[in-house]
């Protein structure tokens, strides 16, 4: 009989992490992934008790950008044990094994957890031509993914090359780049793009699945919901910029340095959805429109090709004031000057009032005026 795997808990012993780093990287994973309060005490659970998930991670054309991003994690935990505990039966990146090894790892992990083992990819595949553009120990990526995926008990596409083709499949395409969601269509797969996606993004969706067993609740494009249900632009903080018409008209200018709204250079986070704005880089520091940089809306489909990145979209669906930035401002210029004017006419009303009391209140009542005459 083989040794039972070890829990994330265990490894984190292992690593000398104490139990109250382990409870806080649970809650805090939690909170991540959108896990009500009351969930908590199931990821500690499930975290303490049950074996690390067998990982099969592939790279196929990318510019492995993903796990760069992984492993660069604000929470220590997801580098040392998420990752090193549950990625290194098969990952091209960061095993030691090569050639022959890791191809018999592979194999192994496959026979030995079928039905079991969670497969993560990360880059487009491409199919034309049969799948020459992009071959691995002889093997082309599409046959690789197609056995793989056969024994797997779900698949997550990391990234935007593996979820909707990213440049690759930017026209005009010559190597076919499809996303693995196309080419497996009879196992669950879970999108979650960016270029790259977030760390704490990755690391709450697979923590999710280990927990609860099951994949998280998803959108329309297989994204988890608890980090691609809102839009860039509705947690930016240049939000108030943009309501209030004031817009970046190029980098260098006064506007820029005020931290005016990208909309006008280019920026599509009113049509992008992703936590950038509320997770954000680097230990919660920055993203990049913070840095001053427009959003490039790489976490949506096709973005490659929907235009200039510099150059602002003629409109976006939206509510209220949200038709176009230079009706924004010039609607915005009218109607706070109309609230202006408003308010100097009811304050001047009702200082006339008060005026007008005044005088009432200072004047004589009639039976005084009698008795004095």
């Amino acid at each position: 009989m083989g040794e039972t795997p070890l829990t994330i808990w265990e490894h984190a012993q292992l690593q000398g992490y104490s139990r109250r780093d382990f409870i806080k990287f649970c809650g805090w994973i939690a909170a991540a992934t959108g896990i009500q309060s009351t969930g908590v005490a199931q990821v500690v659970k499930s975290l303490d008790t049950k074996p690390r998930l067998p990982v099969v991670w592939f790279h196929f054309q990318e510019c492995t950008c993903c796990s760069e991003s992984f492993i660069r994690s604000s929470h220590p935990i997801v580098s040392d044990i998420v990752l090193d505990k549950i990625s290194l039966d098969y990952t091209e990146t960061l095993q030691a094994a090569a050639g022959k090894q890791a191809e018999e790892a592979l194999q192994a992990t496959m026979k030995k957890y079928k039905g079991e083992y969670l497969m993560l990819v990360e880059g487009s595949v491409p199919t034309a031509e049969g799948g020459i553009y992009c071959c691995i120990g002889g093997r082309t990526a599409l046959d690789i993914v197609k056995e793989a995926a056969g024994g797997a008990k779900a698949i997550i596409a990391w990234g935007s090359c593996a979820s909707n083709g990213c440049i690759q499949a930017a026209r005009p395409n010559p190597t076919g780049a499809t996303p693995i969601h196309k080419i497996i269509t009879d196992k669950p797969v879970i999108n979650v793009p960016g270029c790259p996606p977030i760390a704490e993004v990755m690391a709450g969706t697979i923590v999710h699945l280990l927990a609860f067993d099951r994949i998280p609740q998803l959108d329309g494009l297989g994204r988890p919901k608890a980090f691609y249900s809102r839009r860039v632009h509705d947690t930016c903080y240049r939000r108030p910029n943009y309501d209030a018409g004031l817009f970046v008209e190029s980098f260098d200018d006064e506007n820029a340095r005020r931290g005016y709204c990208l909309y006008k250079v280019g920026c599509r986070g009113p049509v992008t959805y992703n936590s950038c704005g509320v997770i954000r880089w680097n230990n919660g520091v920055s993203y990049p429109i913070q840095s001053g940089h427009g959003c490039i809306g790489c976490s949506e489909a096709n973005f490659w090709d929907n235009g200039p990145f510099y150059q602002h979209l003629a409109s976006f669906p939206g509510f209220g004031i949200e038709t176009t930035a230079d009706k924004v401002g010039v609607v915005l210029g009218v109607a706070t000057a109309a609230g202006i004017a408003v308010h100097a006419v009811s304050t001047n009303i009702r200082k006339r009032k008060l005026i007008q009391q005044e005088i009432r209140d200072s004047e004589p009542s009639g039976d005084s005026k009698k008795g004095g005459a």
